[in-house]
């Protein structure tokens, strides 16, 4: 088989993917790009864009049921069609990537669509449609190979209709009963959407929702699932699930079973590894994710971006170390990656957004931790905005060095209010600084100012008092 020769070619053109291959392309390198799905990744056509097109949505409704608290009535009645409609024409063009192609075909870049796998150093191989294509990288290999949906081994699962996210996401109806395995991000967005929608949601998870984050916020959000009729099943174990033509039968673990007519998994996410092939250049492929230096290199000539690294599934974290990628491979110098203060939201009402570590993490970490905490309720602006405030600031500091070492946003804009505790934390402001700064009044992000009040004493320094309990 002939070789055809460029210098990088990208296997998966996700976001990072498509990022790192256009800038490489557009400084003149020759590049080919490698997907068997959509280019773009899973963001615009399944996750990020179409999911918060759904959370707006669902969101107005809670507004407007809200009214009568705040300014009087109105009655509301929930329609999917606009929804549906909204996702198809304008997020994803029904699931089309020939706009994203063209975009990066006109950047320079040579497109193959089909599955790549590393068969030897510089070498990968594309099972196409119409059969094998042998590529050769004279500089780099750009793995980008994102990541699926992990579904548990339970008995009986893999033989139903179950959903993904992609699933719910191009769903055209809003099912009458829905059962969601899970409780991380993907789990409440979509629980809530649903529910909002006169879903009857019921959702199974095996410890505490949105485990990553403070545990303050996971049982915020399960109130508030709770009080919009959200049934939570904490410390379930599902043993095993039937379909019988109708409907989803899930049995628990020293409980009763749950039925509803679907049923999403929501149970995190994986990339294979060793369909990637890169045991062919010294990577394990038998682990979960690929290790990377600080300039995203996985291997002699190979550099790995995105979810497959394991330091944020996130789009905002591929494209960042897209950005580094591509420096190191053109040889650019540049700074090298720092995930200390990585933000992630999940963009339920109240959003939850966090930064760096949480206080378990730090305090694992070996950090002398002191946390401050405000009640967004408590602030003016979460007064004033009463029904639907519901929300806190938490901040964790590192009292030797006096400066924040992660943060929790909860509340109405929480993901926005994150905005200035991401600096905080990736710029090590010091907290006597942070604390002299003007919040302005009055604003979500002032109750900032209460939690680091909250904090206690600054010394001269400015670093915060240390306590010893």
């Amino acid at each position: 088989m002939t070789a055809e020769v460029a210098d990088a070619i990208v296997v998966g053109m996700g976001p990072g993917g498509e990022d790192a291959a256009t800038r490489m392309a557009q400084e003149g390198l020759s590049v080919i790009g490698v997907e068997g799905n959509l280019v773009g990744g899973e963001c615009p056509y399944y996750a990020c864009v179409p999911t918060k097109m759904m959370i707006r949505a669902a969101n107005s409704l809670a507004e407007a049921h809200r009214v009568a608290a705040l300014a009087g009535s109105v009655s509301v009645r929930p329609d999917w069609a606009p929804v549906a409609a909204r996702i198809r024409a304008e997020a994803t063009d029904n699931w089309d990537d020939t706009v994203a192609v063209e975009r990066f075909e006109n950047a320079g870049g040579r497109f193959i669509r089909g599955w790549g796998r590393i068969t030897a150093p510089g070498a990968v191989t594309v099972a196409t449609e119409s059969g094998p294509r042998l590529l050769r990288a004279a500089k780099a290999i750009v793995l980008n190979p994102g990541s699926a949906p992990a579904i548990p081994p339970i008995p009986g699962l893999r033989e139903t209709p179950y959903w993904t996210n992609r699933d719910a996401v191009a769903t055209t109806t809003v099912p009458e009963s829905l059962i969601v395995l899970g409780g991380g991000p993907v789990a409440c967005e979509f629980s809530q959407v649903f529910a909002r929608f006169g879903t009857s949601v019921t959702v199974l998870v095996r410890s505490r929702l949105l485990s990553r984050d403070e545990p303050e916020a996971g049982a915020l959000i399960g109130d508030v699932l709770t009080g919009e009729g959200v049934t939570i099943h904490r410390g379930a174990s599902a043993t095993l699930v039937e379909h019988d033509g109708h409907q989803f039968t899930v049995h628990l673990e020293g409980g009763d079973p749950v039925r509803a007519r679907n049923l999403l998994i929501a149970t995190g996410r994986h990339t294979d590894l060793a369909a990637l092939g890169v045991g062919a250049v010294g990577v394990d492929d038998t682990a979960s994710t690929i290790r990377v230096d600080d300039r995203m290199r996985a291997a002699d000539g190979v550099w790995a971006i995105g979810d497959v690294t394991g330091r944020g599934a996130f789009t905002h974290m591929s494209m960042y170390q897209a950005r580094i990628a591509v420096a190191d491979i053109l040889g650019r110098p540049g700074e090298p990656a720092d995930s200390r203060a990585v933000p992630r939201v999940t963009f339920t009402d109240p959003e939850v957004g966090a930064v760096g570590l949480s206080e378990l993490a730090a305090r694992a970490a070996g950090i002398p931790v002191r946390t401050g905490r405000s009640d967004i309720p408590q602030s003016a602006r979460g007064w004033i905005h009463k029904a639907g405030n519901e929300g806190f600031i938490k901040v964790v500091a590192d009292t030797d060095r006096g400066v924040l070492v992660g943060a929790t946003s909860v509340g109405p804009v929480g993901g926005e209010v994150l905005a200035t505790l991401t600096l905080a934390v990736h710029a090590r402001v010091p907290i006597g600084r942070l604390r002299r700064m003007i919040y302005a009044y009055p604003t979500f992000h002032r109750a900032i100012e209460s939690a680091l009040e909250d904090l206690g004493e600054l010394m001269p320094d400015g670093a915060t008092q240390r306590v010893t309990t």
